[in-house]
């Protein structure tokens, strides 16, 4: 029987691309003002009006999806005896991850046979859509389940993410830097370059003065990071500034040739976390160290 793909809402990508390729998200809800709102890929959610309220300077926070939450996408497949392969966000950013497996676990204790593989993604945003976007593909060229998630779990620790932020509030209010750092940071212009981990979380590596700068630092990096280039899509994010997006494109594209390059907007559980002018860089090269 054919095998379902199922993601989480952090993955980021379009939802053209999750209805027509038929992968079903299990969505992480955000809170602002003291309201909850369901980050639905965009169906509902308007992520434009989201990133203009972080710029005038909104706070919000996420939640990790539930084990009920689980057990009740997961029943129906298990309930239908249909493999499911569940990418999600890295289990060092969220409690999802292992709500996802120990519900796995519970449906063991309930069912005889129950073929649900849990990949962490160790990766977020649309550095983990990347990974979805890959097996979607391998999928559709006749791959098994297991040689997908072998690729994944070969590849994941490949996957290079190259970030900077606009507002440095928001990883001071998430305890990434220092209140000092933060207002140093900002005084100075200072952006800091942050990357994910072999761990799969988010940790700052360099910091440089100047929005310009922060983003030639991030493709410089990534040019120099890829391998076989030729055959890699490159995933470019971005939280309100698709202009600046669109330039990093062009320069990616002038640089070195690449098989494609797609841009999308960050959803807003990364976003609640990043800030308004967040920009990211996803590409594949050697396993991060």
């Amino acid at each position: 029987m054919d095998y379902k793909i199922i993601a989480d809402s952090c993955c980021d990508l379009p939802l053209d691309f999750i209805k027509n390729n038929d992968i079903e998200i299990i969505n992480l809800m955000i809170n602002m003002d003291g309201k909850d709102y369901l980050d639905d890929m965009g169906e509902t959610f308007d992520r434009n009006a989201f990133f203009e309220a972080l710029k005038n300077g909104a706070m919000a926070t996420s939640s990790q999806v539930n084990i009920g939450t689980f057990l009740e996408v997961f029943k129906k497949y298990v309930d239908k005896g249909q493999p499911v392969l569940f990418l999600g966000l890295s289990s060092a950013l969220s409690g999802s991850y292992n709500n996802a497996v120990t519900a796995v676990e519970m449906l063991k204790e309930e069912y005889n046979q129950v073929n649900i593989i849990i990949v962490d993604s160790k990766a977020a945003c649309l550095g983990e859509g990347l990974l979805v976007y890959e097996a979607v593909h391998r999928k559709k060229e006749g791959q098994s389940l297991e040689e997908v998630v072998d690729w994944l779990e070969e590849y994941k620790m490949k996957l290079h993410s190259w970030v900077t932020v606009d507002d440095i509030r928001h990883l001071e209010r998430s305890g990434r830097i220092s209140s000092v750092s933060a207002t140093l940071g900002s005084v100075l212009n200072v952006k800091p370059i942050i990357i994910m981990n072999e761990k799969g979380g988010l940790v700052p590596t360099a910091k440089v003065r100047g929005r310009r700068k922060s983003l030639h630092y991030l493709i410089n990096k990534t040019v120099e990071g890829m391998i076989e280039p030729e055959n890699q899509t490159v995933f470019i994010g971005h939280v309100g500034v698709p202009e600046e997006a669109e330039w990093i494109k062009q320069e990616i594209e002038s640089k070195i040739k690449v098989k494609d390059v797609q841009v999308y907007p960050y959803g807003p559980t990364i976003a609640a976390h990043t800030g308004f002018g967040s920009v990211a860089l996803f590409s594949f090269g050697n396993v991060r160290k």
